[in-house]
C-alpha cells in the first residue's frame, strides 16, 4: 500500500541572488572515470566515466564550485564525448555571469541548448549546476540545505542493488551485502518476467522485512509488464519503476489503472513540466528522484515540491553516482526528508575516489555531507591523477 507521510515538509527557499558576488572566471573540465569492481549492467570496459567541472569565480579565480557529470550512452543518449561538446558551448556563455544567479544560468544553458520533448542534454548541464551550488554555498558559508532553509537529515538509508545473471548469484550477493552493512535491496528486472519473479521471492524470503523496489529501466513491454505486475507483488515487490519505455504513456496509465503495484517514474522525467504532466495524465504513484538526469538541483528540487504537493511517493536514486554527484544527490535527499531506503550503488559498484574524505557506508548509511556548498574537499593530487585530457 503506498503511503503518504510527505505532508509535512516544510517550504523550501530559493537560493538568493547576490548582486555583487564576484563573477565566473573560468569553467574547467576534465573527464574522470571510475574503476568498477563488480558486474553491472550499464558500465562498458570496466569504469564508470564521468565528466568533472570546476568553476573559478574571483579575481584570480580565487574560489571554487565543482559539479560532475555522469553520463551512460547505455542508459541514455549522453555519453563523455556529447557532454565534453555541449559543455565547451556552454561555457564561454557563463563566464562573467553571477554564479549564484542559477536560474539565469539554466535560462542561458537552455537557449544555447534547446530542448527536443524535454530538456536537452541534462546530463550535462548537471555538472554546471552543481558546480554553481557548490559555488554559491561556498560564498554563503553554508550547506546548499541551508541555503534553500531545511535543516537536513543527518543520514540517509542505503538499498543494495541486485543485478544477478543467475538466479543462483542471489542469495551470496545478498549476504555480501549484509555484511557491508545494508539491510534493503532493490533488483534490476527485465526483460525476462519469470526470471524477474523467482529472484524476487528469493529477496522477500532471505530479507522478509526489507524495502524490496524492482526496477526495469523501461525494458518490458506493456502486455509484460501488466502481466508481471501482479506476480511481483505476491513475490513481495514493493514498488515498480519504468516498467515501460518512456514514451508509453498509455502504458504507465494501464499499470497505474491497475493497481497491482505503485508506479515509479524515472527515464522519462526529465523536468517539472514533464512532471506535471505525467502526473495530470494518471500515469504514475510517484517519482525516483534523481538530480544527475534533471539538469541538477535546480529542478530536482521543484520536483520533489510538487510530488509533494500531489502527496504521491518520492523516491531516491541515482545514475551510480560517484563523489561530487553523490554528495549533491544526499543533500537533496537529506533536505527533503526522503523516508525511503535510497538506491545509490556507487559505493557498491565503483572504487576510487577525488576527495579527501570520501563517502564510507556505516550501518547501512551514508552521511549527508553538511560543510559549505555540496559539503567537501577536493583532493587536488587525486583529481590531476585521476583525470584525463578533455
Amino acid at each position: 500500500m503506498m503511503r503518504r507521510d510527505f505532508l509535512t515538509l516544510p517550504a523550501a527557499a530559493m537560493i538568493p541572488v547576490v548582486k555583487d558576488a564576484p563573477a565566473i572566471r573560468s569553467i574547467e573540465f576534465a573527464v574522470v572515470p571510475y574503476p568498477t569492481k563488480a558486474y553491472f549492467r550499464f558500465f562498458e570496459n570496466n569504469e564508470r566515466p564521468t565528466v568533472v567541472v570546476r568553476i573559478r569565480a574571483g579575481a584570480r579565480g580565487e574560489l571554487e564550485g565543482w559539479g560532475q557529470s555522469v553520463p551512460s550512452p547505455v542508459w541514455s543518449y549522453e555519453s563523455v564525448d556529447t557532454v565534453v561538446a555541449t559543455l565547451k558551448r556552454l561555457a564561454p556563455a557563463l563566464t562573467g555571469q553571477n554564479p549564484t544567479d542559477i536560474a539565469g544560468a539554466h535560462a542561458i544553458m537552455n537557449r544555447l541548448i534547446a530542448p527536443s520533448f524535454s530538456t536537452g542534454a541534462p546530463i550535462a548541464k548537471a555538472g554546471i549546476d552543481l558546480a554553481l551550488h557548490d559555488l554559491a554555498g561556498k560564498l554563503a558559508g553554508k550547506s546548499v540545505p541551508e541555503l534553500w532553509g531545511l535543516k537536513p537529515l543527518e543520514r540517509i538509508n542505503i538499498s543494495y542493488t541486485l543485478n544477478p545473471q543467475k538466479l543462483d548469484e542471489v542469495e551470496p550477493m545478498m549476504a555480501e551485502g549484509r555484511k557491508l552493512g545494508y539491510r534493503h535491496f532493490n533488483i534490476k528486472v527485465a526483460p525476462d518476467p519469470k526470471f524477474d519473479v523467482e529472484m524476487a521471492k528469493l529477496v522477500r524470503k532471505n530479507a522478509p522485512d526489507c524495502f524490496l523496489w524492482a526496477d526495469a529501466n523501461g525494458q518490458y513491454d506493456v502486455d509484460t509488464a501488466l502481466a508481471v505486475a501482479p506476480k511481483l507483488r505476491d513475490a513481495g515487490v514493493d514498488v515498480l519503476e519504468q516498467p515501460v519505455p518512456a514514451n508509453r504513456l498509455r502504458g504507465f496509465q494501464a499499470l497505474k489503472k491497475q493497481g497491482a503495484l505503485p508506479i515509479i517514474l524515472d527515464e522519462g522525467v526529465v523536468h517539472s513540466v514533464d512532471l506535471e504532466e505525467f502526473i495530470a495524465l494518471g500515469m504514475c504513484d510517484g517519482l525516483a528522484m534523481k538530480p544527475a538526469r534533471t539538469a541538477g538541483l535546480y529542478d530536482a528540487k521543484k520536483q520533489i515540491e510538487i510530488v509533494h504537493k500531489h502527496g504521491l511517493m518520492f523516491l531516491g536514486s541515482g545514475l551510480t553516482d560517484p563523489d561530487i554527484s553523490l554528495a549533491a544527490t544526499l543533500q537533496l535527499y537529506g533536505a527533503f526528508q526522503l523516508k525511503y531506503p535510497a538506491a545509490l550503488n556507487g559505493l557498491q559498484f565503483l572504487a576510487g575516489s577525488l576527495l579527501k574524505k570520501p563517502f564510507a557506508l556505516e550501518n547501512g548509511t551514508l552521511r549527508v555531507p553538511t560543510g559549505p556548498g555540496l559539503g567537501f574537499e577536493v583532493d587536488e593530487a587525486k583529481y590531476q591523477e585521476m583525470r584525463r585530457a578533455s
